[in-house]
């Protein structure tokens, strides 16, 4: 059974930092692109960042996003910095094999409040 379980959401001021987790199982998560989805209220779910199996990334990622992965651990995670109100929204990790185009497993999202 696949499980993505995110971490690290909250609310935070405009202008802070926060450091969002996934820990993966059920998968060979070294064969594994993951990524982060971020779906805002009212809103259609956007890509924020992806990364290969080997660290490269795969989608230009927003400045203030870096996106890292360990094989060793199973996880994935999101730095995000400068953090404005429009970053607002459930962040989401995903995961999907090499060999394809569309995320094929979803952890159950994590809010992210940015608000002063």
């Amino acid at each position: 059974q696949v499980q993505l379980v995110e971490s690290g959401g909250g609310l935070v001021q405009p202008g802070g930092s926060l450091l969002l987790s996934c820990a993966a199982s059920g998968i060979i998560f070294s064969r594994n692109i993951m990524g982060w989805v971020r779906q805002a209220p009212g809103k259609q779910r956007e890509s924020v960042a992806s990364i290969a199996p080997d660290g490269n990334y795969l989608n230009p990622m927003k400045g203030r996003f870096t996106i890292d992965r360990d094989n060793a651990r199973n996880t994935v995670t999101l730095q995000m910095n400068s953090l404005k109100p429009e970053d607002t929204a459930v962040y989401y990790c995903a995961a999907r094999s090499i060999y394809k185009s569309d995320w094929e497993y979803w952890g159950q999202g994590t809010p992210v409040t940015v608000s002063s």
